[in-house]
């Protein structure tokens, strides 16, 4: 594993932020589980499913590309 975090680790951390919203929330707005969105904010899990993805992109508000940019 880099010690880089992934550019999709880096968007949502910086959008979750940018909502003041801790990962458990945003977990549970996306219905996946805190353990994933905290993996893949660490860059343990560097390339999600997109189903996870979408989820996560549908939360926050943004798109799949957004977070992939």
């Amino acid at each position: 594993m880099s010690k880089n975090l992934s550019v999709i680790a880096k968007n949502i951390k910086r959008y979750r932020t940018k909502l003041d919203i801790s990962q458990d929330k945003l977990s549970k707005i996306a219905e996946v589980t805190f353990h994933t969105i905290a993996k893949i904010e660490s860059g343990a899990t560097s390339n999600p499913g997109v189903e996870t993805m979408k989820r996560i992109a549908d939360a926050l508000g943004v798109t799949i590309d957004d977070l992939l940019k």
